[in-house]
């Protein structure tokens, strides 16, 4: 039942591929490198500020768990733009609306180094969100319409590669720069940037585009903020508020539930959505967002979860940690090239099940991980992951892409990252829950089978200590091999959510559209 009557202009092929759109020679590779440094800009992003929370915290005299809230503000606000990127790509046009999301984010990070507390930093990490999010999904349109078709495969690993690597190089170099310079140059350095990437996208993307006059659709943005805000916030603190013990986070999840319900209805029933949902329609669109959130909760889950155990059983630096993680985007850099001619020949539901299907065995690997475990033999899994990411990015947007029509593409892209940061930030929570409790219940395991403990604080008496130095030091081995074992039970699940992933992924339809042509 429509409630909005305004006339609107024509259809616009807002991803489509005109001829008079395509770029070519230098113009083409400058217009490349400025639409996939946007995208690695936010995702860097989405993890620099992360180990940089203490020295922020310490910075603004404020406690560590207040200091998380630079975190949750930037996810919340950035989850919530980004499902809106196809209805400003209509209402203002791509182009326009990447510059100036560039433009902001620079603004926006400029601010939150100069900010003088607390509250200030939090409303800039706000506002960057909000200017970043619609950088990703529209850098990946943008490519989609203004690369030659013979070309967007190349193109679009080399965007995949950006989305790999950099969420894994922001804890390595956000450590070095709070170390060395200080935690306001986490955002600081990324003016130049911005800068750089407004005028590079003023020379090579075309300005021109038609419109549609939308009407803004204030109701479906409001339940958008409320569901959307409400499950990233439960998600954020329910591990420190003790989750559905806590009314705070029951309230929470009912309000995410409810407003999430009425947001659907809203928007299937208006005739001007601020969030196309029609799009899933196709269905090789929406199993491709189940495929993508269920990987992708894994992948980021798996990424956490081996900083949080080098830091706190394995005594890693925060750098060293990122360090070993960071080595997941070596192989994908050089995959990347492979994966463009693979994607031009073979179907997508290949790549993407064969790339599952190794992340499943990296993590089968990784769940025979030990305590003392040299440099070298952390960095082999890592390495190892990296082979797969291009080929099930790229293979998967394909596949997601593949039935769309130029004009939903921009919401298409949109819909799909934001199904990958809500099943990131759904999967880290579940993650890091599941290890701190298994690790709790085993731990107690393991005492209660302890024989003959006063014996074993004897002999480490007889060696030196005293008994509470003893029975600190056998606590302290017990928990180290409780974590490890709770480590690898979820590295298990994961690889077991791996499985799921690849069978969901041939309920698609098989593609009848070469990647290489125009949509």
């Amino acid at each position: 039942m429509a409630r909005s009557s305004a006339v609107v202009a024509p259809q616009v092929q807002l991803g489509g591929a005109r001829d008079d759109a395509i770029l070519h020679g230098r113009t083409m590779v400058l217009a490349v490198v400025a639409l996939a440094l946007a995208n690695f800009m936010v995702m860097l992003d989405m993890t620099i500020a992360n180990v940089s929370v203490p020295h922020i915290a310490g910075g603004l005299a404020v406690s560590p768990s207040q200091g998380t809230w630079v975190i949750t503000s930037y996810v919340v606000a950035e989850a919530i733009i980004v499902p809106l990127a196809g209805w400003l790509a209509a209402r203002f046009g791509a182009t326009r609306v990447f510059i100036t999301c560039i433009s902001l984010f620079g603004l926006c990070s400029l601010l939150c180094g100069l900010a003088p507390s607390l509250g200030a930093l939090i409303i800039f990490r706000i506002l960057q969100g909000l200017s970043g999010g619609p950088i990703m999904p529209l850098s990946q349109t943008l490519l989609q319409r203004l690369v030659p078709p013979h070309l967007r495969a190349q193109t679009m690993s080399i965007w995949a590669t950006t989305t790999v690597v950099a969420p894994v190089v922001g804890p390595v170099l956000g450590g070095a720069i709070s170390d060395g310079l200080g935690w306001p140059w986490v955002f600081f350095i990324n003016v130049p940037v911005a800068m750089l990437l407004v005028a590079l996208a003023l020379r090579t993307l075309p300005l021109r585009e038609m419109t549609q006059r939308l009407p803004v659709d204030f109701v479906g943005l409001g339940m958008l903020v409320i569901w959307v805000g409400a499950l990233q916030i439960m998600l954020d603190k329910g591990g420190e508020l003790g989750w559905f013990d806590s009314p705070i986070v029951v309230g929470l999840l009912i309000l995410a539930v409810v407003g999430f319900l009425a947001f659907l209805i809203w928007e299937l029933t208006d005739e001007h959505p601020i969030v196309d949902l029609r799009i899933f329609r196709h269905r090789d669109f929406a199993i491709s967002c189940v495929a993508m959130s269920l990987t992708f909760a894994g992948l980021f889950s798996a990424n956490l979860l081996i900083p949080l155990w080098l830091q706190t059983n394995q005594g890693y630096t925060a750098y060293w940690a990122g360090m070993v993680t960071g080595f997941n985007g070596v192989l994908a850099v050089i995959a990347a090239p492979f994966c463009a001619r693979l994607v031009i020949r073979v179907d997508p539901r290949h790549l993407v099940s064969i790339s599952i299907v190794w992340i499943a065995f990296v993590m089968v690997w990784r769940s025979t991980l030990t305590p003392g475990l040299s440099f070298q033999q952390l960095v082999l899994p890592q390495l190892a992951m990296g082979l797969a990411m291009p080929f099930f990015y790229v293979g998967l947007m394909n596949l997601a892409m593949a039935s769309l029509a130029p004009a939903e593409l921009a919401g298409g892209a949109g819909l799909l990252n934001f199904a990958r940061t809500t099943a990131g930030a759904f999967g880290a929570s579940l993650t890091t829950t599941a290890w701190t409790n298994s690790a709790l219940v085993t731990h107690n395991t393991f005492v209660g089978r302890l024989n003959d403990l006063d014996g074993l604080v004897e002999s480490f008496r007889s060696a030196g200590l005293e008994r509470d130095q003893a029975l600190g030091l056998i606590d302290s081995l017990i928990q180290n091999q409780a974590v490890m074992l709770s480590t690898n039970q979820i590295f298990r699940a994961l690889a077991i959510l791996m499985v799921v992933a690849v069978g969901i992924t041939w309920l698609a339809p098989k593609s009848t559209r070469s990647p290489s042509r125009s949509p």
